[in-house]
């Protein structure tokens, strides 16, 4: 996994409608939490986006954008953000190049590791964290992420 302070690397992945969208294009209007998880329709991965989709408005009060990366394919992404009314972008990312660059591949190169990173405009990690057990630490990382900015007065534009 990429260590705080790194510079996060640029990618470019197909989101959920099939339309190309990069790191950059992502950041141009504010921080953002990118997660990394195994897949759609897991009950860990469901249980994660829904935890993330429940406090999307206090994400975005602060400034805040988020996207999800796993190696399913756009459609599964489509439906997936369908059935359990997600606001965010997931991307798409089945020859595992972003999950790759940002060192979240699983052990032996199986699976996805459950990784969750801050992102700065400038492309520094900020902060991350990796459980891919406990899943409630990801919805803690990023309210924390959260507290921060608003004690910080980071309120969005």
């Amino acid at each position: 996994m990429l260590a705080v302070g790194a510079k996060a690397p640029e990618f470019v992945l197909n989101d959920h409608e099939g339309k190309e969208t990069s790191l950059s294009d992502l950041l141009q209007n504010g921080p953002l939490i990118l997660y990394f998880y195994p897949a759609d329709f897991t009950p860990g991965c469901t249980k994660e986006a829904c935890s993330i989709r429940d406090i999307h408005s206090d994400i975005q009060s602060v400034g805040l954008q988020v996207a999800g990366i796993s190696p399913q394919d756009e459609a599964s992404h489509a439906r997936f953000r369908k059935e359990h009314k997600l606001p965010f972008v997931l991307l798409s990312d089945p020859e595992k190049v972003a999950i790759k660059m940002y060192d979240v591949d699983g052990p032996f190169g199986v699976g996805v590791r459950r990784a969750t990173f801050l992102i700065g405009q400038g492309r520094t990690i900020k902060d991350a964290v990796l459980a891919d057990v406990f899943i409630g630490q990801h919805k803690d990382f990023i309210e924390k992420a959260i507290i921060l900015r608003e004690t910080a007065g980071l309120k969005a534009r």
